[in-house]
């Protein structure tokens, strides 16, 4: 399979460089990365607005090896939630942290990662939006969902992101699915050694029909990230099956693939939402699209050979 083999690379230096440089790199990135800076993104939003659709924003960077760059990331995000304010635009766009970027790796990293996305989060709070935690590899999710946790004494509307390709995740999926929770369900796009996680694809998509059936039967609002037409399907039905209106749950997808299904499901009357991703430190966030689905490696090899 092409995923894992995908995933070892996006650790890769040398692989790194080798993408960075091929002559078509930059047609696929920009078909999933927003832009490198703030003023780029704002367009976007605003006509995700204008089509009725939300977005979720995410500042992308994950190589971070010391406190000076895990506070620069917090910065960004800050500098986002101004310009969001100035706009009047906090209740169409949420944002999506990832942990390792504020610290979470480094010596006394929960803590650190716990003091520089507090601010974040105060910070959307009082414009009307709010912060989702991303998950990251399994190693990581304690910390991330003690940090949750504790966001939530004084922030109860910080969401996180459970995966369903981990064994762990149905429990966690019933521990979180309580009154005035928000959890993004995703299948996960990391790799995983199958003493944690399911390896086959069928196997992954059954634990995703299973989690979302906790979240739609529990009190929480469910976000269901997925692209996977049969996996939308299901899901509406169990919310049908849970009593659940439109509003009471939502779906996400990624900037740049399947775009007019976000339309199509905004029009049904369906809370949409467009995951948006943004930055220069794009290289692992574009390598775990291409490993999701294979179609998008085939788009960036014609590109390459194309442009070469």
């Amino acid at each position: 399979m092409l995923g894992p083999v995908i995933l070892a690379a996006s650790r890769s230096d040398k692989m790194r460089r080798f993408v960075s440089a091929a002559p078509g790199t930059k047609q696929v990135v920009d078909r999933f990365i927003a832009g490198e800076t703030v003023d780029q993104v704002v367009p976007i939003v605003e006509d995700a607005a204008d089509k009725g659709l939300e977005v979720t924003l995410d500042v992308v960077g994950e190589d971070i090896t010391t406190p000076a760059q895990a506070e620069a990331a917090r910065d960004a995000y800050l500098e986002l939630v101004e310009r969001l304010k100035d706009l009047e635009l906090g209740p169409r766009a949420e944002m999506s942290v990832k942990l390792s970027m504020f610290g979470q790796a480094l010596e006394g990293g929960h803590e650190l990662a716990l003091a520089n996305v507090r601010p974040v989060v105060e910070a959307a709070a009082a414009i009307g939006t709010t912060v989702t935690l991303d998950a990251e590899d399994h190693t990581t999710l304690d910390s991330m969902f003690a940090i949750h946790e504790e966001l939530r004494k004084d922030f109860p509307q910080t969401g996180c992101v459970i995966q369903s390709y981990l064994f762990r995740t149905e429990d966690d999926a019933r521990r979180l699915s309580a009154a005035g929770s928000r959890v993004r369900i995703v299948k996960g796009a990391y790799k995983e050694p199958a003493s944690v996680a399911y390896q086959d694809k069928a196997e992954i998509d059954k634990a995703y029909v299973r989690i979302t059936r906790i979240l739609m039967e529990g009190e929480g609002y469910p976000m269901i990230g997925s692209h996977d037409p049969r996996l939308i399907a299901i899901a509406q039905e169990l919310g049908r099956r849970a009593g659940r209106k439109l509003d009471e749950y939502e779906f996400q997808m990624l900037y740049g693939i399947r775009s007019e299904e976000h339309v199509r499901l905004a029009a049904e009357g369906h809370r949409m939402r467009v995951y948006t991703a943004y930055g220069t430190d794009w290289y692992g966030y574009f390598m775990r699209r291409l490993a999701e689905k294979p179609a998008n490696l085939l788009f960036f090899g014609r590109s390459i050979l194309t442009k070469g």
